[in-house]
């Protein structure tokens, strides 16, 4: 839900949702569902009006408190559509915090439409049982990316020309994974971001990877080693 949720909320949805619920699911009044706003958790609630064109929810008690995820955000160039749709679905599904689109010299997208992934990431939440939904943030150049970095977050370079092994690179706490294009980052690109104070070259492995793949590949590595899949 976008509106925040709370005990005796009164929810007031649109004719797609109403529509959904009432005829794809068949709920009727008085029916229970679970509700999630992205960032209070999840909520009990209960249908108080149902109409053909409208419905009504009423809150009445949280069910989870909100997840706890790691402090990793997710820069990675934007390829076709489907490819970045994929993507924002399975980086919400593997728990990243923030994603950000970055256009770089090889960058080859269509306009990138938030809404869409905005969409996109609710629905991958609501099928894996996440309660936040990661940010997503307007594409942004490598250039800008760098020059307007937080220092103390770890920026860790997949770096097609090789780096630290990933089981060995990542490490607990703030981080932001930058990975490339089709085709990869130029050599001065490369240059920029191995310049900065607080860059780790990653390497992915022997085998050329798709830049989706890639981008998933260095999320799953992070959240492996460093991240919440440790327990």
């Amino acid at each position: 839900m976008r509106q925040p949720l709370g005990q005796g909320a009164r929810v007031e949805l649109d004719g797609g949702q109403a529509n959904y619920l009432g005829n794809v699911l068949r709920m009727k009044e008085g029916a229970e569902l679970l509700l999630f706003d992205g960032r209070s958790g999840e909520w009990l609630a209960r249908i108080a009006e149902a109409g053909k064109k409208r419905m009504a929810l009423v809150v009445e008690r949280r069910t989870r408190e909100p997840e706890t995820i790691p402090d990793v955000w997710l820069a990675f160039a934007p390829v076709k559509r489907s490819q970045t749709d994929w993507l924002i679905e399975k980086a919400t599904e593997l728990g990243a915090a923030r994603l950000i689109p970055v256009t770089t010299r090889r960058t080859v997208i269509e306009r990138v439409k938030l809404e869409r992934l905005q969409a996109i990431a609710i629905e991958a939440a609501e099928q894996c049982g996440r309660t936040r939904l990661p940010e997503i943030d307007e594409p942004v150049p490598l250039a800008r990316l760098l020059e307007k970095r937080d220092p103390a977050r770890a920026l860790y370079f997949a770096d097609e020309a090789g780096g630290e092994p990933a089981a060995d690179a990542f490490k607990p706490g703030p981080a932001l994974i930058l990975t490339g294009p089709e085709g990869g980052f130029t050599d001065e690109e490369r240059a920029a971001v191995r310049g900065v104070s607080n860059a780790v070259p990653v390497s992915l492995g022997p085998r050329i990877l798709r830049a989706e793949t890639a981008a998933l590949a260095a999320l799953a590595a992070y959240m492996a080693v460093a991240g919440d899949w440790r327990g």
